[in-house]
């Protein structure tokens, strides 16, 4: 939520996204070792329309720590 808040977002369109978000379960997979699972609050699925949106705002995200890590020599 704080991210699509620092984005720009509105109120009313991160409670609209917040409220899909899934109960199930996740994990990562890092260097090819899952990391350790952890879980959301509400029922978005994969295939849902709305995956690719919140997987590109995910990424973004990355990519600006990324660079920020790049610029101040930590990778």
């Amino acid at each position: 939520m704080s991210i699509l808040k620092k984005m720009g977002f509105p109120s009313k369109w991160r409670s609209c996204i917040f409220f899909y978000i899934p109960t199930i379960g996740f994990s990562v997979l890092i260097n090819g070792d899952a990391s350790s699972f952890f879980s959301s609050l509400r029922r978005l699925r994969q295939g849902d329309p709305l995956s690719p949106s919140l997987f590109i705002l995910v990424m973004e995200t990355l990519s600006n720590l990324a660079n920020k890590a790049c610029k101040v020599g930590l990778f």
